[in-house]
């Protein structure tokens, strides 16, 4: 029987789960190398994201335990192994297989969970001037890649608001993973209401739901919470979307519905798209879900959902769109528990075509938890497997010849020959 092809077993491993191929680099040299090679590993990540492969949701449940649940098949959760037992963490995004996480002394790290690789940030050091004696501070953040330099960055922005006296100071920087620094953003000028927000990726720009300061505004935080009221306008419920690539601020135009000072509006991503849901009153209360089908032009939002349902309103901020089904006919959304209701969080589908909403049984789920979207993937950080940019791709031809050979020189060589059955015996620990 003729050896399979290089192409073959290519189209093969990339098929297959990280568990999976962890196991087969234990056979052979040369499959560690290439499962390990850069150019697979960003193979297999575009096949998984592209056929909705190998995603798992995170739980995150009281700060320091997180689960994991396949979401191809969502029935047991299964705890993940942490940096350290018992750490307090919170979860600043997810993205192609990394977690940006935050440990309560505001250490930042970058994890990922299926290799177990993780990478300590040096600190942003974000330091303002004396504040006022009462001011509230504010953090929001948001996790991304940029295809174009083949780079992950990390935004931070702090926010200081006095209560009493006219002061509001912003300062917002992102991470390089490929230069492993950080950098401040210029000329940022938006005004944040809620204490926390985790900012929405898609088309590799970041969003956030913000109020618009004048340049010649000096207000107190009850001043502009009243002059973002009095003027919709001009002050309120921009998005204001962060480019990956350019590192550059611009505004996201938003549906007509959204100038209605009545319209709770928040914005997230769903199956890549750019997602907003909002709950409003006409002669009932009412949630929708709209998807921006062509980003960047205001005329593609699609109202994709709307419903009177009073205990599943996507607008709420207790119902969340997750992500689309595989054949995409329904959508999946985090139910949360209302404050002092004794039920527990959940799952639930949303059909589509039968407008119905079936919840998904899972066992082991704790009470209460928050859900970030995973992909499995071999993304390696900075302290595991080096990344050099500066050289570029080889051609794909010249790529396979040179694997070839190596292959060759291994399977000829006698001392390091292993024939099938002392494989098979490695493989499956029988020595």
């Amino acid at each position: 029987m003729a050896p399979l092809s290089h192409d073959m077993i290519l189209d093969i491993f990339r098929c297959l789960s990280v568990k999976d191929l962890s196991r087969f680099k234990c056979i052979s040299k040369f499959w560690c190398s290439w499962i390990e090679d850069q150019n697979f590993i960003k193979l297999h990540l575009s096949y998984s994201l592209k056929t909705n492969t190998n995603r798992s949701l995170i739980l995150r449940h009281r700060r320091y335990e997180i689960f994991s649940v396949n979401y191809d098949s969502p029935k047991t959760t299964r705890r993940l192994e942490q940096l350290e037992q018992n750490k307090n963490i919170q979860i600043l995004g997810s993205c192609n297989g990394l977690l940006a996480v935050e440990e309560q002394n505001g250490r930042i790290l970058l994890w990922n969970p299926s290799t177990r690789k993780c990478q300590v940030l040096p600190s942003a050091k974000i330091v303002f001037s004396p504040p006022p004696a009462f001011y509230s501070c504010s953090t929001y953040s948001g996790f991304g890649y940029d295809p174009v330099s083949d780079d992950y960055k990390l935004v931070l922005i702090v926010q200081l608001l006095g209560t009493y006296e006219e002061y509001l100071h912003s300062e917002a920087k992102v991470y390089s993973l490929r230069s492993n620094s950080w950098r401040t953003i210029k000329g940022f000028c938006f005004y944040f209401i809620s204490e926390r927000q985790l900012g929405v990726v898609a088309n590799n720009v970041l969003h956030l739901l913000a109020f618009k300061i004048p340049e010649s505004s000096k207000r107190s935080s009850v001043d502009l919470d009243v002059f973002a009221y009095k003027n919709p306008e001009s002050s309120y419920k921009h998005l204001v979307g962060f480019d990956l690539r350019s590192e550059e601020l611009s505004l996201v135009e938003l549906p007509d519905f959204c100038l209605d000072g009545e319209a709770n509006v928040d914005v997230k991503a769903l199956g890549g798209y750019l997602c907003l849901t909002a709950t409003h009153r006409d002669m009932f209360v009412s949630g929708d879900l709209w998807i921006m089908k062509e980003y960047g032009v205001k005329e593609s939002w699609v109202k994709l959902i709307s419903t009177t349902q009073l205990d599943f309103l996507p607008g709420s901020p207790f119902v969340v769109p997750l992500a689309f089904s595989k054949n995409g006919n329904k959508v999946l959304f985090h139910k949360k528990s209302c404050k002092g209701d004794m039920d527990s969080d959940s799952l639930v589908w949303y059909d589509l075509g039968s407008e119905r909403v079936e919840k998904v049984g899972i066992e082991g789920l704790p009470r209460t938890y928050d859900v970030h979207l995973y992909v499995e993937s071999f993304v390696p950080l900075n302290d595991s497997v080096p990344r050099n940019y500066s050289s570029p791709i080889e051609p794909r031809e010249k790529r396979m010849a040179a694997l070839e050979a190596r292959e060759k020189r291994i399977f000829t060589s006698k001392s390091r020959f292993v024939n099938n059955s002392s494989r098979k015996a490695y493989f499956y620990g029988r020595r």
